[in-house]
């Protein structure tokens, strides 16, 4: 056991809530037009359809509401440690479905929009799915999980 070993829950609780909440920025961007100068030109719910399609995710419109779930309501709620394995692994599916994405147009580096980023992301998620919210989570409170 190392001596940081103590600090375990603490760093996955961290983790999780990163993990979490950084998907509300990105739903703000595609969904509301907000931080319009961040890289991204989807600013709305039609560009994004319209994105998705292009992608190859069809219907563009039904996948839209997928990404609103994920990014309003399982980030948030594996932010919390709420409903974790549930959260993490639509989350980890919605990375899945963008690392293919990203590796098929932009190869793998993340600094050329590759699948590096959301793979990494992806992951994380699926740990979350696997191992639930931890000790410091809602899941833990409410439900003893």
């Amino acid at each position: 056991m190392g001596t940081l070993s103590g600090l375990t829950p603490w760093v996955e609780t961290l983790l999780r809530i990163w993990c979490g909440v950084a998907l509300l920025p990105h739903g703000m961007r595609c969904f509301f037009g907000w931080f319009p100068n961040t890289g991204s030109r989807i600013l709305n719910p039609a560009l994004l359809a319209t994105g998705l399609e292009r992608s190859g995710f069809r219907p563009g419109r039904y996948w839209v509401l997928y990404v609103a779930l994920v990014e309003f309501v399982a980030g948030p709620a594996l932010a919390l440690g709420l409903f974790t394995p549930l959260a993490g692994l639509l989350i980890f599916i919605f990375f899945l479905g963008a690392a293919y994405d990203h590796l098929r147009f932009d190869g793998y580096f993340w600094n050329t929009l590759g699948m590096e980023y959301p793979a990494l992301w992806g992951l994380v998620a699926l740990f979350f799915a696997c191992a639930g919210g931890g000790a410091l989570s809602l899941d833990r409170v409410l439900f003893g999980m």
